[in-house]
């Protein structure tokens, strides 16, 4: 009998790369409890907007129902949302954010 080693074959699922690249909007829709400190503090903290940049957003969103924050990858853009949202609830605020396809890209 002779010492044969067979290697398993392994299959991946990679996630597909073009979507994870692809530009995405966030959008903040505005509500009637999050204090205006709170979304510029979110604005600047975790979506890395200026000061000034911050402010326009969350005063556009308070006057037009919603902003756009940023246009970034579709990870980073989703990871960024669900860290605003998680800080959100934990300050018992309803503050959502939410993702488009950038039609800019096409």
């Amino acid at each position: 009998m002779s010492d044969v080693i067979t290697t398993p074959k392994i299959s991946f699922v990679v996630a597909d790369q073009a979507i994870n690249d692809r530009p995405y909007r966030v959008i903040i829709e505005n509500d009637d409890v999050t204090s205006m400190d709170f979304v510029v503090m979110v604005l600047t903290g975790i979506f890395a907007l200026t000061l000034d940049a911050a402010v326009q957003v969350m005063l556009t969103a308070h006057q037009h129902g919603e902003a756009l924050v940023t246009v970034l990858p579709y990870q980073e853009a989703s990871d960024r949302v669900y860290e605003a949202h998680a800080l959100a609830q934990s300050n018992g605020y309803p503050l959502r954010f939410y993702l488009e396809p950038d039609g800019s890209a096409e």
